[in-house]
Formats: C-alpha cells, structure tokens, sequence
C-alpha cells in the first residue's frame, strides 16, 4: 500500500464496519484501543495525542474512531497522498447510540473533545461539536473529491464504495455487520476484565 486512509468521522458513525472492510483489506489498522490510557486520565495534553498518533500513523496503513477524526489537518500535512473517509449519520440517531453507550461515565478523552466527559445531560453541547466536526471536515475538503470520500450511515458504509474509493479490488459486497449490542457488550467485559486484572 502506498498511501495512507485515514476514517475521520466522529464516533458511533459506523467506524468498526470500517475497520472491518480495512480488516478485509490487509491493512494495519490503528484505532481507539492505542489511546485508552489517555481516556483513564485526569486531564489530556492534546498535543501529546497528536504527538502518539502521527508516530502510530506511521507504522500503520489506516485508522479510524477516537482520536483520529479530530486530527485530519496534521494527517494530512504529514502524509501527502493521504485518503480520508469521512462517515456522517443523522444528529438525533447519533447522539442516542452516544449516550447509550457511553452515558455518564467519565472519559478524559471525550473531555477535551466536546468540553464534558459524558454525553448524558449534555446531549446538546455534544451534538454542538458533532456538526462542527461535519461542517469543518466538509469545508476543508471541498476542493477534493479524489482525497475525501463522504459517506452517509444511513446509506451503509459498503465494501464497495471504501475498496473503489481506495483503488482496492473488492474484498466483499455490501454493507459488513460489525459491531452489534452483543459484540460491544462482549468487548466492554473483556476491557473491564483486563483493567481489574492489570
């Protein structure tokens, strides 16, 4: 592979079927999971997420879910050529799949996103930062289409528009079935599990 793709949509926009089709892809995929100890801190240097995520950015073929949305102008200044994939879904279904799953328990990550730790009693000041995040990302790349590829959830995010976007041959049809209430509940437990046990 010789470009980089990056997902820069916010979370909760399809972001595991996404990692599954760069899965199919062969990709290395960095996520959320490189980033968990800043969620367990009292307050994030933001310039130190950066500073981790353009080294991980390097060894990886693509990334997606939180932080990597908020970082897609330094992406895109650090690697040239680099694709961006940036998924939307409607406001009122994205914030009610936010505070189901986060609700109100505190994640400093997602303090110095949206300006509270939680979405729960603070909907609309997440819903605030979630259409900035949309508008900003929309603006930036106006001018390219061959770089930015925008996607609606509702619409699916399907093998076949990432794999044409990307120039990749078609690694499956359709839209993958990735993260289910029963597969996050499972990785929910498994985290907590391996929290207790470290």
């Amino acid at each position: 592979m010789t470009r980089k793709v990056f997902g820069i949509g916010f979370q909760k926009t399809g972001t595991t079927s996404l990692g599954t089709i760069f899965d199919k892809l062969g990709y290395r995929v960095a996520s959320y999971r490189d980033f968990r100890d800043f969620a367990q801190q009292d307050h994030v240097d933001w310039a130190e997420v950066t500073d981790r995520a353009l080294t991980i950015a390097a060894g990886v073929d693509a990334a997606k879910d939180t932080p990597w949305p908020l970082l897609y102008r330094e992406l895109d200044a650090a690697f040239p050529g680099a694709k961006f994939i940036h998924v939307t879904r409607d406001p009122e279904a994205w914030i009610r799949s936010a505070v189901k799953d986060f609700a109100n328990h505190p994640n400093a990550l997602h303090e110095a996103i949206y300006g509270c730790p939680y979405p729960m009693g603070y909907e609309e000041i997440w819903l605030d930062r979630y259409r900035q995040h949309n508008e900003e990302v929309a603006a930036y790349f106006a001018d390219r289409p061959d770089d930015c590829l925008h996607l609606q959830l509702e619409d699916g995010v399907s093998y076949e528009a990432v794999c044409d976007f990307l120039g990749e041959e078609r690694v499956g049809s359709g839209v993958p079935v990735a993260n289910t209430r029963t597969r996050k509940k499972l990785k929910m437990l498994w985290w907590r599990l391996m929290k207790k046990d470290g």
